[in-house]
């Protein structure tokens, strides 16, 4: 609708309606007009087109507010204000919600907040995230889209539209054409433990807590904020295991210290290039103390670890340009995957609540197909005893 001028007053549910039109020398005036039910003061809403077409949708627009007591013609943008934090119910407000918050003010909103909720279709969306995609990871993009969905759910609760266009846009393949894809985390892993340790061996030239951090987040396959979370006593050395049972991290107003991402704890075998490690962060040390904290004695974030050991150049003097901290903790999964650990017991180790999210450290091989063929070849070349007849398939 091609409004020049509007006053932005919303009739209330169940007021009447008077609605009157004008012709103008540039087009129409159509206005409407009711009773406030509060301060029974005379009330008008209007808005100057073109055509006689976008009269009567104007005017329908103003029937449907007194169906459902909000206003069908609000921005994307004076929409997210009305309800402030309405969308983010149910997130986790220490970690979740503040990713999403940045998705909806630097991308969502710039890109379709100047437009009425009730005319965002899934081209528009998609043509978003097609911009997004280009510029942003897709960890980055997913952030950006999971708040556009919530908000557009509450448009659908206050009957504002009548579908989310942007829900099934929720399951698109994000990254399709990039070499590194979110479903391929054996794409971020070091392919061995030489490579490992010159890593940690180079970030532990600025301090011995980033080589430490290193080789814990790999070897114990462990997130940033699970590392810093780990406490003196979590090591088992009768049993040779480490427990990861919560994460620690700067969040909204301090530190924050949770239970881990699939909120249960774990436990994972100590690797034997991982004792050396672990022996010095022990030895002498209270149970209830920090495994591992940093220079200052602060919680190690992968961000600081990124500026400290110049991380971006760092790997690409190694060789590894697309080796991300988190890639630390793909290079332990896809090595246990790799040994031969069994599926069911890898995602213990890893804490996945899906299975199939274990599968994709699988090698993509066809290493056991190989395997079968050699088998199936051995029985075939076998020598026939003489006086026999050869098996004959049954008949069907």
């Amino acid at each position: 609708m091609a409004q020049r001028a509007a006053s932005r007053k919303t009739p209330p549910a169940g007021v009447k309606l008077s609605p009157d039109v004008e012709r103008r020398a540039y087009g129409f005036r159509a206005r409407v007009r009711w009773t406030d039910p509060v301060s029974k003061q005379r009330q008008t809403r209007s808005t100057v087109v073109k055509t006689m077409e976008e009269v009567d949708e104007f005017f329908a627009q103003m029937t449907r507010a007194t169906e459902i007591g909000s206003d069908p013609t609000i921005t994307f943008t004076a929409f997210v204000d009305s309800i402030g934090d309405r969308w983010k119910r149910g997130l986790d407000l220490t970690s979740t919600a503040s990713g999403y918050e940045a998705g909806l003010r630097l991308r969502v909103i710039p890109a379709l907040g100047h437009i009425q909720v009730g005319k965002i279709t899934p081209g528009m969306i998609d043509r978003a995230i097609d911009d997004w995609e280009v510029r942003y990871s897709a960890s980055v993009v997913k952030n950006s889209i999971a708040p556009l969905v919530r908000v557009l759910d509450e448009a659908v609760r206050e009957d504002v539209i009548g579908a989310n266009p942007a829900k099934n846009r929720a399951r698109r393949s994000l990254n399709t054409d990039a070499p590194q894809r979110a479903d391929s985390p054996r794409a971020y892993a070091i392919p061995d433990l030489d490579t490992l340790n010159k890593v940690a061996d180079t970030c532990g030239a600025v301090h011995q807590s980033y080589h430490d951090h290193v080789m814990l987040a790999a070897l114990l396959a462990a997130r940033g904020s699970e590392v810093a979370g780990l406490r003196v006593g979590d090591v088992d050395w009768t049993n040779k295991i480490v427990t990861i049972e919560r994460q620690v991290f700067p969040g909204q107003g301090g530190l924050v210290t949770k239970a881990t991402k699939g909120r249960r704890a774990r436990m994972v075998p100590i690797l034997e290039a991982l004792e050396p490690v672990l022996k010095r962060l022990t030895d002498g040390r209270a149970p209830e103390e920090p495994l591992l904290r940093g220079p200052r004695g602060g919680v190690l974030t992968t961000a600081s670890i990124r500026r400290a050991t110049h991380w971006d150049t760092m790997v690409v003097g190694l060789g590894l340009p697309n080796l991300k901290r988190h890639g630390l903790r793909h290079t332990g999964a896809t090595w246990m995957a790799d040994s031969g650990i069994p599926l069911h017991v890898l995602q213990q180790i890893l804490g996945h609540r899906s299975i199939e999210t274990t599968k994709l450290y699988l090698h993509p091989d066809t290493r056991h197909l190989m395997d079968a063929a050699r088998q199936a070849n051995a029985f075939l070349s076998r020598p026939t005893r003489k006086g026999t007849k050869p098996t004959q398939a049954p008949r069907i």
